[in-house]
């Protein structure tokens, strides 16, 4: 970016939050930035006089903060300002005033910011001070791929030691992290990998260099909820060139009631977005659970392994394997792109192999016959002799891609030298 100050939208109801949203102000001032406030509160009477008035704000939404506030309805009125402080957000960014952004509330605060967040474009700074940080109240599909979130500790009522502590903070953030942006160009086609830590999900491996040498940008998730979060919305935006989304666990993870969820459209927004996907169902033989709690009554009898003493898995039943194989294939049929289905017969994870603690010979014979037993068409339907980890299944995996690309499927890339 120039070296002119980075210009910071700050977001808050300035009827309830004044204090906070002026000692923000003053601290990003106080490190070299410029400030836009932007008040998002229904009601008149902030003791002072921000850049955007609420007023302005409920217009780009096509009211006025009087209608809002008639009916007493703090959600729709709330609503009906994210509406209309998103338009003006990505107005903002589009005339090059903004380089960052920075908004803070409670619940209703903020659900207004996320909406914010999500209207402006990746790899721009985004900040969310919330006294509801990292809690299960927020969707995975309403979490931008590059949100920064903080918690406010002390926030809910005036400024105090702990809530001005917070508050620094996240200024710091914001305005740091605008003098550091570094944006995706997308200037090379990007492929996008799914995948679990190497001691489940090996494949990546071989694929990333053998990717990178045919010219492409590979970028991999993690699929532990956002990783597959992040993954989905860079696929609906079209950001891909293809996908490899081997990794399904979140889907299985979305199906048996998991908290490890990237939500309801995963393995959706490649397929709806047209962007070529070769795809396998890695790790959709076991469910996630936090390990720090008692695991779910249904897993207490099966077999289970804590990854960590943050994640364990258990395993899936019979039923539970055929939903989840039924569900990939449709949300594959309904792809408006190419979709191929590669179907790895002798195991699916690596804990699913022989002597490892999600072994389940039976198990894996009953969910490969269940995916052979489903209609396919118009995806491609591709068995592979060999697990998931081997050379073979990579081997396969780039068969696809290199088929594709010569049938003009998937855009080619100049090759490394």
């Amino acid at each position: 970016m120039s070296h002119r100050p980075p210009r910071i939208l700050l977001i808050g109801t300035a009827d309830t939050k004044s204090d906070e949203l002026l000692f923000l102000r003053g601290r990003i001032e106080a490190g070299g930035g410029e400030v836009l406030v932007m008040d998002v509160g229904v009601l008149d009477g902030a003791p002072f006089k921000p850049e955007i008035a609420n007023a302005e704000v409920a217009a780009a939404a096509g009211t006025t903060t009087a209608a809002l506030a008639a009916p007493g309805d703090e959600n729709a009125a709330m609503a009906g300002m994210a509406r209309g402080a998103s338009r003006l957000a990505r107005e903002l960014h589009a005339a090059g005033r903004i380089d960052g952004l920075l908004a803070l509330g409670g619940t209703m605060g903020t659900d207004l910011a996320l909406d914010v967040a999500a209207a402006l474009p990746v790899g721009m700074p985004k900040a969310v001070l919330s006294t509801i940080a990292f809690s299960h109240l927020l969707p995975p599909e309403r979490i931008p791929p590059d949100l920064i979130m903080l918690l406010w500790s002390g926030g809910l009522y005036g400024l105090n030691d702990l809530c001005r502590s917070s508050l620094a903070q996240a200024a710091g953030a914001v305005l740091g992290a605008c003098r550091l942006a570094q944006p995706p160009r997308f200037d090379r086609p990007i492929v996008g990998i799914t995948s679990l830590g190497s001691s489940v999900l090996s494949y990546m491996k071989r694929l990333k260099p053998a990717l990178e040498a045919r010219g492409y940008e590979v970028a991999v998730f993690h699929t532990t909820g956002m990783g597959g979060r992040a993954f989905e919305l860079l696929a609906e935006q079209g950001r891909f060139a293809a996908v490899f989304d081997f990794s399904l666990q979140e889907l299985a993870n979305h199906l048996g009631g998991s908290c490890v969820t990237a939500g309801a459209s995963r393995l959706q927004g490649a397929g709806l977005a047209g962007v070529p996907q070769i795809v396998a169902p890695g790790a959709t033989d076991m469910v996630d659970f936090p390990a720090w709690c008692a695991p779910p009554a249904r897993f207490t009898a099966r077999q289970s392994h804590a990854h960590n003493r943050l994640i364990a898995s258990g395993i899936c039943d019979t039923a539970e394997r055929r939903e989840i194989a039924a569900e990939i294939a449709r949300r594959l049929r309904a792809a408006t792109g190419p979709a191929c289905l590669l179907l790895p017969r002798r195991g699916i994870e690596e804990w699913d192999r022989a002597g490892q603690p999600l072994h389940d010979a039976a198990g894996l014979a009953d969910f490969v016959a269940a995916l052979c037993d489903e209609s396919w068409a118009p995806v491609e339907f591709v068995e592979v002799d060999a697990h998931i980890n081997d050379a073979a299944f990579s081997d396969a995996a780039l068969a696809v891609f290199d088929r594709w690309v010569a049938d003009g499927r998937i855009a080619t890339a100049r090759r490394a030298a």
